[in-house]
C-alpha cells in the first residue's frame, strides 16, 4: 500500500480528493486485463502531459521575453521529453510509491523510463484535478526552476532516429537498424520495447505507446550513450 501522505509530502501539496493521487499512481499493471480506461494512471498520464505542456510553455515566454519562438519551443522540447520527465520523477523517488500488479517487477524494470514518466504527468494532472492550474503551476515550476531560468542549458535531440542515422552514416555507411522486442500491457495502454543495433551490437532500448515512439527513446538512448563515451 502506498504511503499517501509521503508522496503529498514530495509534492508539497496535500490532496482534498486523496483518490486522485491513488489512481495517478496506479500502474496499468495492477488493473489487471479486464480493466476499464479508468482503473490506471493512463487517462492522467494524457491529460497531465496537455497541462505539463502548457505549464512550461507559459514559464518559458513569461522568464525569457529575449528568445524567440524557435528557442521556446526547442527549450520546451528539452523538457516534458520522456527521458527528462524520468528523471525528474527518479529525482523525486516516485518509483517507490507506484502501485503495480502482483509479479509485475520485472516487467515494470524493462520498461521503467516510460512507467516513470507517465507517472509524472498522471501527478500534474492529479494536482490539476485537485487544486486547479495554480497547484499544478506551482509543483511543475519548483521541479523544473533551474531549467527554466537557463533554457540555454537544455539538451536537445530534435530527431533522434535522424540525428543516430547521421551518426553512423558518417562513420560506418550503414544504417542502424531497430527490433521490436516485446508488446505488452491492456489493450488501452500497450507498451512497446524496442532495440537499437548496429552490426548486431545492441546500442540502447526504448519503450513507448507506439513502436515509433519506442525507436524514437532507443535512438535517443543510444546517442546519449554514445556521446557520453
Amino acid at each position: 500500500v502506498a504511503d499517501l501522505q509521503a508522496i503529498q509530502q514530495t509534492l508539497g501539496y496535500e490532496f482534498r480528493d486523496v483518490s486522485l493521487l491513488q489512481l495517478a499512481i496506479t500502474h496499468p499493471s495492477a488493473s489487471g486485463n479486464q480493466s476499464k480506461p479508468s482503473d490506471d494512471n493512463q487517462r492522467m498520464e494524457f491529460l497531465g502531459d496537455a497541462i505539463l505542456q502548457a505549464v512550461i510553455s507559459e514559464a518559458l515566454y513569461r522568464l525569457h521575453p529575449e528568445k524567440d519562438e524557435g528557442h521556446l519551443t526547442k527549450a520546451r522540447a528539452g523538457l516534458v521529453n520522456g527521458t527528462s520527465l524520468a528523471a525528474k520523477a527518479d529525482t523525486l523517488g516516485l518509483e517507490q510509491y507506484l502501485v503495480l500488479g502482483q509479479g509485475q517487477r520485472m516487467e515494470f524494470e524493462r520498461g521503467k523510463e516510460s512507467a516513470l514518466e507517465d507517472v509524472f504527468e498522471a501527478l500534474v494532472a492529479a494536482l490539476y484535478l485537485d487544486g486547479g492550474l495554480h497547484a499544478a503551476n506551482d509543483f511543475v515550476r519548483r521541479v523544473f526552476e533551474d531549467e527554466l531560468a537557463n533554457p540555454d542549458s537544455i539538451a536537445v535531440i530534435e530527431n533522434p532516429k535522424g540525428e543516430l542515422q547521421e551518426y553512423f552514416q558518417g562513420i560506418t555507411g550503414v544504417s542502424p537498424t531497430y527490433e521490436l522486442l516485446s508488446t505488452s500491457g491492456p489493450a488501452h495502454a500497450r507498451e512497446f520495447e524496442v532495440a537499437v543495433l548496429q552490426a548486431g551490437k545492441e546500442l540502447g532500448r526504448g519503450f513507448g505507446g507506439s513502436k515509433k515512439e519506442a525507436e524514437s527513446q532507443a535512438a535517443s538512448a543510444a546517442l546519449t550513450k554514445l556521446r557520453g563515451q
